[in-house]
């Protein structure tokens, strides 16, 4: 089927992302001082590696919003949308990957779930994400006259809380969670 150098450039893309994601673990395991040991390593990957994706979404979103579409409706023929909620739209598939990739290889990498349902589950959760993400965007911006990258921030800070909850005790669950969860409940 693979040809031998297929084969080896497999092999060597393969090392290639191991590499990378050692890299970024031992860089946040770095930062991971004494004052943090009373945070889980888990908790801390995940703030950081979160922290990160939300840098990137938050830098792209007010690009977009105020650079590219010019704060204006973005009008599609059939379909008007106002500049904030396409602001959002147009981010989301940026972030949504780097989320599921740092979270899967470096936040989360104990859990045993196979690739694919943890994919499913983590877009299933992300789902969620956008419905507050819409919810509150909406709300703070149009009903509560806010600003929109500062009601973004707020929105943001809202679904990060329940981003780790769903994803920690469902789209990357492990085996010492579900038995935890026995013990406790």
């Amino acid at each position: 089927m693979f040809s031998l150098p297929n084969k080896i450039f497999c092999c060597s893309m393969v090392q290639l992302l191991r590499n990378i994601r050692n890299k970024i673990i031992r860089l946040i395991d770095w930062f991971y001082f004494p004052v943090f040991r009373f945070i889980p390593n888990e908790v801390f990957r995940y703030a950081f590696t979160g922290g990160i994706n939300t840098a990137l979404d938050l830098f792209l979103y007010f690009i977009i919003y105020r650079y590219i579409l010019d704060m204006q409706i973005v009008d599609l023929g059939f379909l008007a949308i106002s500049a904030h909620i396409a602001a959002f739209l147009i981010v989301f598939p940026v972030t949504f990957s780097t989320g599921f990739i740092l979270a899967k290889y470096v936040t989360f990498s104990a859990s045993e779930l196979r690739g694919r349902i943890q994919l499913f589950r983590y877009g299933v959760t992300v789902f969620g994400s956008i419905m507050l993400n819409y919810v509150f965007l909406k709300l703070f911006v149009e009903y509560f006259g806010w600003f929109a990258t500062f009601s973004k921030a707020i929105t943001t800070v809202i679904v990060v809380i329940y981003s780790y909850i769903s994803q920690r005790y469902f789209s990357f669950k492990t085996a010492q969670v579900a038995v935890s969860r026995k013990v406790n409940g």
